[in-house]
């Protein structure tokens, strides 16, 4: 698994997200996103359209991410999905917990302060 982030302004950032994110990735992924969290960016919108595989372990991980970032006053968006993590988010109806967009620059514009 590759994991790059592209700071976008103070707090937000856009982290690509490359690879398997599975129980072998998901420990790496989560200490990334701790780190990133407490560097301060605390809005992050993860670009998942070149994640191959996720398995329970790695919908595990986001769900961490997410409360990570929500206790530090910040929010997580998911940004277009592989056609598998798609189908996974509707299985575990986790659809209905993150918001997902097409687009990066959707998912960034709603995570601006005052846009929610």
């Amino acid at each position: 698994m590759n994991i790059e982030l592209a700071i976008q302004d103070a707090g937000t950032a856009l982290v690509n997200v490359q690879g398997r994110l599975d129980a072998a990735a998901a420990p790496g992924f989560k200490q990334q996103i701790a780190s990133a969290i407490a560097d301060g960016n605390v809005r992050l919108a993860l670009h998942l359209a070149h994640v191959s595989f996720m398995d329970s372990t790695g919908l595990g991980a986001l769900v961490a991410a997410l409360k990570a970032a929500r206790r530090a006053n910040g929010d997580i968006s998911i940004v277009a999905p592989s056609s598998q993590v798609q189908k996974l988010f509707r299985l575990t109806a986790m659809d209905r917990v993150f918001r997902i967009f097409e687009t990066h620059d959707e998912a960034l514009r709603q995570l601006r302060p005052g846009s929610q």
